[in-house]
């Protein structure tokens, strides 16, 4: 897997309280339009520090966000049976290392949250970036 940041500049650290991080996470799954929020159901959105590398994958992934999960495209009737729900992760100190200002961790936050919900929808990472969402 390589690195989704590697092409990215770096140019500091930003400082925010898991609070207002959370906060901006609530605001972005706001901004869902409601036909297509109406639509994810079973899916939890939760606030994690860091993504951890599974074993035998670099240890040096750096991931913002992680859909787990069957996507709607993939799923029969019997998808739902008996399953956990779908979870969504954002990782909040990788956006927070890349970003210099709220309004940029704001935006990132934003970014991530569509980009792990096109995910569920069944839309891959080629099409995200062809759509301006990578």
């Amino acid at each position: 897997m390589t690195d989704p940041l590697a092409s990215m500049p770096r140019f500091g650290r930003y400082e925010m309280s898991l609070a207002d991080f959370e906060s901006a996470v609530d605001d972005a799954v706001a901004q869902i339009p409601p036909d297509l929020a109406a639509s994810i159901e079973n899916v939890a959105i939760v606030v994690e520090e860091r993504y951890l590398p599974e074993p035998g994958e670099d240890p040096d992934t750096v991931l913002l966000g992680l859909y787990q999960g069957v996507p709607l495209t993939e799923r029969t009737e019997w998808s739902d049976a008996g399953s956990l729900p779908d979870k969504i992760s954002i990782y909040r100190q990788a956006i927070l290392d890349i970003c210099n200002n709220r309004e940029e961790v704001v935006e990132e936050v934003l970014v991530t949250v569509v980009h792990e919900i096109a995910h569920f929808f069944g839309i891959d990472d080629a099409k995200l970036h062809d759509l301006g969402w990578g």
